[in-house]
């Protein structure tokens, strides 16, 4: 049986795709999402320090290509 991965699995992912210019970021949100579901979370919380583009406009393109696939977005405070 293989296991699902979890929320802070999924999250990783998204920072390793997102060092990788994006590679399979789709696939990594569809991931995140379903295990958001399983754990009962309603949103993804990010650390800023770990983006790429850590700026304003950076965090708001990354909320809202999330938003657009059914995740929420938010960012620890650093």
């Amino acid at each position: 049986m293989v296991s699902e991965p979890t929320v802070a699995d999924a999250t990783n992912r998204i920072y390793e795709s997102l060092q990788a210019d994006n590679a399979d970021i789709d696939l990594h949100i569809a991931t995140l999402k379903a295990a958001l579901t399983r754990a009962g979370l309603k949103e993804a919380v990010f650390d800023p320090a770990r983006l790429v583009q850590n700026n304003r406009s950076g965090r708001k393109l990354m909320q809202a290509y999330f938003r657009q696939r059914g995740v929420t977005v938010n960012f620890s405070a650093s």
